[in-house]
């Protein structure tokens, strides 16, 4: 017999406040509710000190004060980005150049013709070139937590999702929403 996966639609948080969501996971949800973004594009920081912090966000000064708060003290070795919408990476840059981390994503562009519609309405970034570009399989670690790259296409033919091995978790970006 398979084991049911309930779906939960309840999240309690607060926009741009950090929630400690397991040992290693902090998750903070940007106040940019919408059709694409659900409740609003979540952002998560792995680990303490020595930082990840994966799809840093929008740019708006709300959330990226917001997000600098909580890791004030910290340094952002890394800042992941899963695909390039703009509701996910465009807080990369700010937030890398703010804690001292190297953005780090997918170099290549999303074919043409991948969902185009969906692309421009999310606001598909084709410019972005990340510091690191990432592969499959590619492994990066920090004090305490060590990040893995899947390759997910999908949502994006470039899109990545990260795995924290000491946790096994998965952070699938978009492919669930929510």
């Amino acid at each position: 017999m398979a084991a049911k996966i309930p779906f939960v639609r309840e999240m309690e948080f607060t926009y741009e406040e950090p929630q400690q969501v397991s040992p290693l996971i902090r998750r903070l949800v940007a106040k940019n509710p919408g059709p694409f973004t659900y409740l609003g594009t979540g952002v998560y920081i792995v680990g303490r000190g020595e930082v990840a912090i994966i799809d840093p966000g929008p740019d708006t000064p709300e959330h990226i004060d917001a997000l600098l708060r909580a890791v004030e003290g910290e340094r952002a070795t890394h800042v992941f980005v899963t695909h390039r919408h703009m509701d996910h990476r465009a807080g990369a840059a700010p937030v890398a150049r703010a804690t001292g981390g190297r953005v780090s994503a997918s170099s290549e562009p999303a074919k043409p013709g991948d969902c185009d519609e969906l692309r421009l309405a999310a606001g598909d970034d084709q410019i972005f070139r990340p510091d690191i570009e990432v592969r499959d399989g590619e492994r990066f670690s920090g004090p305490g937590w060590t990040i893995e790259v899947v390759a997910t296409p999908g949502h994006t033919t470039n899109h990545m999702a990260y795995a924290l091995l000491e946790e096994n978790a998965l952070f699938p970006s978009d492919h669930i929403m929510g």
